[in-house]
């Protein structure tokens, strides 16, 4: 696991001082805090830190062939590179070290640009072909590992975060107004957009190849079209166990400390029980509650995990924290990025901060839902058919108005369960592709043009783009390719990635490895939703293999009561932070837009648990990058005010 950087000089002549790549590299240390690689040769300069997980004395970056001729920089790790290296060397190739990243070297001597369709991983890399001068950058299938980039007309520079990037003399933080709407719509910022002018991600599954001044991106992977209608479902229960325990093995190799997320819940839990079976010792297991908080009892998923543990006989630690969340919030921030409207962020950090006390590797259940049906958005289409039955005239002139009025908090069990009854009923007459939205849609788009002072036009929708681009007809099916297009890659594994390389831990998910996510999209969405019932053949799957109490639990999400320490605890800071004053300084938002944002949520009219979130982030964020303040002085201010 590392961080990679690197400048190359499109006009052919060396892009700057071999110097800037330690500058670049400082600026992300923490994502390789025992290592530092530099290569400089003509108009390519590449970079990386290194945190030693595979290969612990061999495997220092950069690392070349026979001929030194392909220079390569990996973040990330391929796990089937041991099947590759047998298949190389047997095509005469010589390894030099036993590092993961030396695959690569040898796929692109070997086949070229697509070696890509060979690696099974998480990766963001660069290949420097010295013969051909010519660069390629890819992140991998799936977006677990994140690649910016940035050029003007002399230089490209490429890096796995936006900070390094600001170190290039050129790059200035500037905010990019069309980036600005999708935060607002979506609460992230999606590829190919970054939150700053002038810089792009690499889109999951896309290379980036710089030859003779030219710079194209084009995609390498997608999904296998269409379901298998063909098999029965205990054929795909079977295959699903198989594979599970497969990937869960294959990412078990490292040459140091290894443990796992551990929340109680279905996909951590069967990462655990698979682990178990193929550890020689204890697994180490790490869960994380909320203490002396409003709204933390909601949230407290310990007990559950701490009968998972004692099911598979885990090395457990668990914590109970009461977060300063002023003082957290700067500096996660920082290592974000940009900024992002879900809690997850920060329940993230604190359970991999933990972690890192006596792990280097963690595996967590991050994409089962995605994959195989644990969402409750997934089950829209089957209450419709149920609430459909009810006369129009009953639901338009009775139960509407009555759900507009409904009081909505997700931190409290019966209000969370009145505002999805709200939000469910007030979506039922909209297509399927804007009831889909209304569930993931932070600020709609009069909110959003309300806020944007009546700029909130035209961006780019990434909702509506991944809708046009899959081509399947199963609706399960459709969703979920919209959700490997937007959600997973650009909220969930950026802030898992960004979230755990800030305490210098390496962060896998198994339950999104290649293979099973083909098998995922080809199985039919009647075998992932079965009436009511969600993630039913996984479930299926997994019966002998977790407890019967697991399977069946009531699913909650990895995230943090901040809502509730909106309206309490935190009260003193969204006012500071979201005053008009503030708003009006800022120049980017409505004052008025924003305080009735904060005026729904305090009278709970309306959870804005999110829209608050993004709000304020988006205020810490500028004041860090915009402002140029630093993580210490935006803590200092944060903090006086609540003392205040």
């Amino acid at each position: 696991m590392c961080g990679i950087y690197g400048i190359l000089g499109l006009t052919g002549a060396a892009p700057d001082a071999p110097e800037l790549l330690h500058r670049m590299g400082m600026a992300i240390h923490h994502r390789g805090p025992d290592d530092e690689g530099a290569f400089a040769e003509g108009p390519m300069l590449l970079g990386m830190r290194r945190l030693s997980i595979i290969d612990l004395a061999g495997g220092h970056q950069p690392i070349a062939g026979e001929d030194g001729n392909v220079v390569v920089v990996c973040n990330g790790e391929i796990y089937n590179f041991q099947a590759l290296r047998r298949e190389l060397e047997g095509k005469g190739h010589r390894f030099a070290t036993h590092s993961d990243t030396e695959v690569i070297v040898h796929g692109y001597e070997e086949y070229g640009d697509a070696f890509l369709g060979r690696l099974e991983g998480m990766f963001g890399l660069a290949v420097w072909d010295r013969r051909r001068r010519r660069l390629l950058v890819a992140r991998d299938p799936l977006g677990i590992k994140p690649v910016y980039y940035w050029q003007d007309a002399k230089r490209l520079a490429f890096a796995s975060e936006a900070k390094a990037l600001l170190r290039v003399p050129g790059v200035e933080a500037r905010i990019d107004s069309g980036a600005l709407a999708q935060y607002l719509s979506v609460g992230y910022v999606c590829a190919p957009n970054a939150m700053f002018a002038g810089m792009r991600k690499l889109p999951p599954g896309h290379l980036l190849v710089a030859e003779d001044g030219c710079v194209e991106v084009r995609a390498y992977w997608s999904l296998a079209p269409g379901v298998d209608e063909s098999r029965s479902e205990a054929s795909w229960i079977e295959e699903l166990r198989g594979e599970m325990e497969r990937a869960v093995r294959e990412q078990m190799v490292s040459d140091v400390p290894i443990g796992a997320f551990l929340s109680g819940g279905i996909d951590s839990s069967a990462v655990v029980a698979f682990m178990s079976r193929h550890a020689d010792r204890p697994v180490r297991t790490y869960s994380i509650g909320f203490a002396g908080s409003s709204g933390a009892a909601l949230y407290n998923e310990l007990p559950h995990a701490r009968a998972v543990a004692q099911a598979f006989g885990t090395e457990h630690r668990e914590i109970l924290v009461q977060p300063d969340v002023a003082g957290l919030l700067p500096r996660l921030l920082w290592h974000m990025d940009e900024p992002v409207a879900d809690a997850a962020f920060i329940t993230t950090y604190l359970v991999s901060k933990f972690a890192r006390e006596d792990s280097t590797v963690i595996l967590s259940g991050v994409g089962g839902d995605e994959l195989f049906g644990g969402y409750r958005r997934y089950l829209d289409e089957h209450y419709r058919r149920h609430y459909q039955r009810i006369p129009r005239v009953i639901r338009r002139s009775l139960i509407d108005p009555i759900a507009r009025r409904l009081p909505s908090d997700r931190h409290h069990r019966l209000l969370n369960e009145l505002r999805l009854a709200k939000a469910f009923v007030l979506a039922d007459a909209l297509p399927f592709e804007d009831r889909y939205r209304r569930y993931m849609e932070v600020f709609g788009a009069e909110e959003r043009a309300a806020l944007l002072l009546g700029q909130g036009g035209a961006f780019d929708d990434c909702i509506a783009r991944a809708f046009a681009a899959s081509a399947a007809t199963d609706p399960l099916r459709r969703l979920m390719d919209v959700d490997l297009a937007t959600q997973m890659p650009e909220d969930l594994l950026m802030l898992t990635d960004k979230m755990s390389m800030a305490v210098s831990l390496e962060c896998r998910v198994p339950l999104l490895d290649q293979r099973l996510v083909d098998l995922a999209a080809r199985m039919p969405g009647r075998h992932k939703v079965r009436g009511g019932d969600l993630k039913h053949a996984m479930k299926r799957a997994l019966e002998g293999v977790l407890p019967e109490s697991i399977l069946r639990r009531e699913k909650r999400g990895f995230g943090a009561p901040i809502g509730a320490w909106f309206r309490q605890e935190l009260a003193p800071l969204v006012a500071d932070l979201l005053s008009p004053a503030t708003v009006g300084r800022r120049g980017l938002l409505d004052p008025e837009a924003v305080a009735r944002t904060i005026a729904d949520h305090e009278a709970q009219r309306a959870d804005r648990t999110d829209h608050l979130l993004a709000l304020v982030n988006l205020e810490i964020w500028a004041r860090l990058y915009l402002d140029g303040e630093s993580v210490e002085a935006v803590t200092a201010e944060l903090k006086a005010q609540l003392a205040a």
